[in-house]
């Protein structure tokens, strides 16, 4: 995907990582609709990089088709969507049926929505490129928190579907899957009251370095740029993965023995 003169939409761009991909595209050349519920964010992000704001849930299909239509009236065509905006969640088991809704929704049903909203005119033109913001917890897992390790493992699941299902036809698919990452979201977790939460928090910024979004930001447009498929700005996360792969049983016990050292 050729980045400069192209049309991108982010989602969860008011902050975070979101933020940083936006502003990171612009760099490159892109024209962004930066989305997010938080319509002062929005607006900062946009003001920020020279692209434009929409105010939209990025859950529902009707903030998909705002993000969109914003998109295509602006700047034109869309041929970049960056499916970042997420939820934490509740802890544990997630005792709210309504709370396990709606990161299901946010974290998982979000992306499902959005291809389903741009692949008819991708595939009717042979290009485009889809990236999907997950999580190490993905590919690994997270601790105390049951909703958000299960959607971001989905996340990472419809993006492989994707890359498998569309790749010969012109669809370009990045899963992105980052440790500790400087967010109000990881902030959030570390000094929440909710003893589980917190310990959900621990257990990312003890695992790794806490990186900047930038960071993150700079290794999305290397990856939309070269086709790549798994954006991993810890390295540290193919070796935890792979050892995983290689003794299940085994990968299990380290992470019980893990979760007792933080408990």
């Amino acid at each position: 995907m050729k980045i400069d003169g192209s049309v991108a939409v982010v989602t969860g761009a008011g902050s975070g990582i979101g933020r940083s991909i936006a502003a990171a595209l612009a760099s490159a050349g892109a024209s962004v609709v930066a989305g997010d519920v938080d319509a002062e964010s929005a607006a900062q992000t946009a003001a920020t990089i020279g692209g434009v704001a929409a105010t939209a849930d990025a859950a529902s299909t009707e903030g998909i088709a705002t993000l969109l239509d914003t998109a295509r009236r602006t700047f034109g065509p869309v041929d970049i969507y960056v499916a970042n905006a997420g939820i934490t969640g509740q802890s544990g088991l997630g005792d709210d049926e309504a709370a396990w809704d709606r990161i299901i929704d946010v974290n998982v049903r979000a992306h499902v929505r959005a291809a389903r909203a741009v692949l008819p005119e991708w595939l009717d033109r042979g290009s485009g490129h889809f990236v999907a913001v997950a999580s190490a917890a993905g590919l690994l897992t997270q601790l105390g928190a049951a909703p958000y390790s299960v959607t971001k493992h989905a996340a990472v699941g419809f993006a492989e579907w994707l890359a498998i299902t569309y790749g010969d036809r012109g669809i370009g698919v990045s899963c992105v899957c980052p440790m500790g990452v400087e967010t109000p979201l990881l902030r959030g977790m570390t000094d929440a009251l909710d003893t589980e939460v917190r310990m959900a928090g621990s257990a990312v910024v003890s695992a790794g370095a806490v990186i900047s979004p930038d960071i993150v930001a700079a290794g999305v447009v290397q990856a939309v740029a070269d086709g790549t498929f798994l954006v991993l700005p810890h390295p540290e996360v193919l070796a935890m993965y792979r050892q995983k792969g290689a003794d299940y049983d085994r990968w299990i016990a380290g992470m019980r023995r893990y979760q007792r050292t933080l408990g």
